[in-house]
């Protein structure tokens, strides 16, 4: 009988988290996050990894942040303080997004989280800051990432998000691209995508 691999072991002890923010401009020293989305992931029976709940969190620019009207037409967003986005602080979105991956570390026996995303290092550095200013503790790993555009360019030759999606099968719908929870769950359909077809590749025949 074949044994399942655990996501603990399939990783080094590193539980893989996808994330996808929305930002106010580039610069995560000066420039707002607005909101911020998180997929778990989980190996089925199978031992496929698979995508499990997402958590999504609009979140309020920080005091003094600043906002680049360029960068909220591109994510189609007028204003970031509109009281109907039920947004919430920087501390508070980043509690709420935390608990849960913390709580799978916990019960897979995962040592770490490592950031799954698109542009990986984008995501990692934005939710650097934010915890600093917020002092709280971030799960993620410091710089070790999976980054899915360096995957996506190796699996199918493409770094674009959505065109590695269509090669990989997956559904693309452009109007509902550049929302956190799209993006994210996107990302993770990729990632899974990805690392599934090589575990099949490796399974004797």
């Amino acid at each position: 009988m074949t044994k399942i691999i655990e996501i603990k072991d399939r990783f080094r002890g590193f539980l893989p988290v996808v994330v996808d923010v929305e930002t106010a401009g580039f610069n995560c020293e000066t420039d707002a996050l607005l909101e911020m989305a998180v997929v778990m992931l989980h190996m089925n029976a199978a031992g496929r990894l698979v995508r499990g709940n997402t958590i999504d969190q609009n979140i309020l620019p920080f005091k003094g942040a600043n906002i680049e009207k360029g960068a909220l037409k591109f994510i189609g967003m007028e204003d970031p303080f509109h009281p109907f986005r039920g947004a919430v602080s920087e501390k508070e979105a980043l509690t709420a997004l935390f608990k849960p991956i913390k709580h799978q570390l916990k019960i897979t026996g995962c040592t770490r989280a490592i950031l799954v995303g698109h542009n990986a290092f984008f995501d990692l550095s934005f939710i650097k800051k934010a915890a600093e200013r917020c002092k709280i503790k971030s799960p993620f790993h410091e710089f070790s990432t999976f980054d899915t555009v360096s995957l996506a360019g190796l699996a199918y030759g493409e770094t674009v998000l959505a065109k590695a999606a269509v090669k990989a099968g997956i559904e693309w719908d452009n109007k509902e691209a550049h929302s956190a929870v799209y993006d994210t769950e996107k990302t993770a359909d990729l990632f899974c995508t990805i690392t599934n077809s090589w575990l099949l590749s490796k399974e004797p025949k």
